[in-house]
C-alpha cells in the first residue's frame, strides 16, 4: 500500500469518530470563494434517498458542484448524511495539498502519461487539432485551479460527450480548442440540462425504450462509483437528466416541443462559439478514443483509499 493511500485510510478512521457534517460546513464556510457571498445555510447540499428502508443513499453536493456519497450501507438517513460528509471533507482537505493544484510540472507528468498510452506523441499536445493537444490546452487554461476545480469543468464535457453534443460539433467542423474555450466559460446550469433533457426525449421518440434503458446503465454507474467513493458529478447528472427526459418522454406535448425546438440548442450551434461571428474550420472534437486519465477524476477519488 503507498503511503498516500495509508496516509488516506487513516484519515477516514480518524473522521469516524468527530462531527464531520459540522466539520465540513466549517471547512467551506471558512474557505468561501474569493468574492463570493454564500449564506452559511446554502454551502453544503445534502440530497438523502427516497427509500422507506435501509441501506439508506445520501449524497452531499459542495460549493462548485462536485458532489460525494455514502460508500459504506447504513441503516439510517443521519448515518449516510454522515458517512457521505466524511467522503467529501476527505476529498476538501486532500484537495488543499499543493500536489492537487495544476502547475506546469503536473501538466506534463499529464501529457508524458497521455502519451504513453495512445498512439500520439508529446509533440502532438502543441496541436490543438489533436486529442492530446486538446487535453494540453485544457489544462493549461486552467494552471492554478485545483483538481475539484478541474473536475467541476470537465464534467460538462463529459456530459457533452455522452449526449452527443460533441459530435455534433465535430460534423460541423467546429475546432475543439473553440469548444473548449467556449464551454470553460459556461458552467452547467439549467438552460444546458434541458437542451439535454429535450435531446434525449426527442431519441426516444425515434427510438423507444432507449432512455428507460441508458436510465438503468446510469443509476449501475452511479451506484458502482457511489460505492467506491468517487465523486460522482457526473453520473448523477447523467441519472436526472434521463429520469426527467423519462417523465417527460410521453408528455402530450412532446410531438409539438419537438417540432418547435430540434436542435435549435443556441449552445449547440458552432456560430455561437465561434470567434468573430465565423464557424469554426478546424478539425473535430473529441472522439471516444480521445480518453485520458484525468487525474482530478482518479487521484482524488476515495476509490484509491479504499482498494
Amino acid at each position: 500500500m503507498s503511503s498516500s493511500k495509508a496516509t488516506s485510510r487513516d484519515a477516514f478512521f480518524i473522521l469516524q469518530s468527530l462531527n464531520v457534517v459540522s466539520m465540513l460546513h466549517h471547512f467551506w464556510e471558512q474557505k468561501q470563494v474569493t468574492g463570493a457571498h454564500v449564506r452559511p445555510e446554502s454551502l453544503i447540499v445534502y440530497e438523502s434517498s427516497p427509500s422507506p428502508s435501509p441501506p439508506f443513499i445520501c449524497y452531499v453536493t459542495l460549493p462548485g458542484g462536485s458532489c460525494f456519497g455514502n460508500f459504506q450501507d447504513c441503516s439510517t438517513r443521519a448515518e449516510a448524511r454522515r458517512d457521505a460528509a466524511r467522503i467529501a471533507l476527505m476529498n476538501s482537505m486532500f484537495n488543499e495539498l499543493p500536489s492537487r493544484r495544476i502547475t506546469p510540472d503536473f501538466i506534463a507528468c499529464s501529457l508524458k502519461e497521455a502519451a504513453s498510452t495512445t498512439s500520439e506523441t508529446i509533440e502532438d499536445a502543441t496541436d490543438p487539432s489533436t486529442g492530446i493537444g486538446a487535453y494540453c490546452f485544457m489544462l493549461e487554461s486552467n494552471i492554478g485551479k485545483t483538481m475539484l476545480e478541474f473536475q467541476e469543468i470537465m464534467t460538462i464535457f463529459q456530459l457533452l460527450h455522452w449526449n452527443g453534443t460533441l459530435k455534433s460539433f465535430r460534423e460541423r467542423k467546429c475546432s475543439r480548442q473553440h469548444v473548449i474555450s467556449y464551454y470553460s466559460q459556461h458552467r452547467l446550469d439549467e438552460c444546458t440540462r434541458s437542451h439535454m433533457v429535450l435531446d434525449w426525449m426527442m431519441q426516444e421518440q425515434r427510438s423507444p425504450g432507449l432512455v428507460s434503458h441508458e436510465l438503468q446503465v446510469a443509476l449501475r454507474e452511479l451506484a458502482d462509483a457511489r460505492r467506491a467513493g468517487r465523486e460522482l458529478r457526473f453520473y448523477k447528472e447523467k441519472r436526472e437528466i434521463l429520469s426527467l427526459a423519462l417523465s417527460q418522454a410521453y408528455s402530450k406535448d412532446l410531438e409539438h416541443i419537438c417540432e418547435e425546438t430540434e436542435w435549435s440548442q443556441a449552445e449547440a450551434n458552432p456560430d455561437c462559439i465561434a470567434h468573430n461571428g465565423d464557424v469554426c474550420q478546424t478539425n473535430g472534437l473529441l472522439d471516444k478514443s480521445d480518453h485520458y486519465r484525468l487525474y482530478s477524476q482518479e487521484d482524488i477519488s476515495d476509490g484509491e483509499t479504499f482498494d
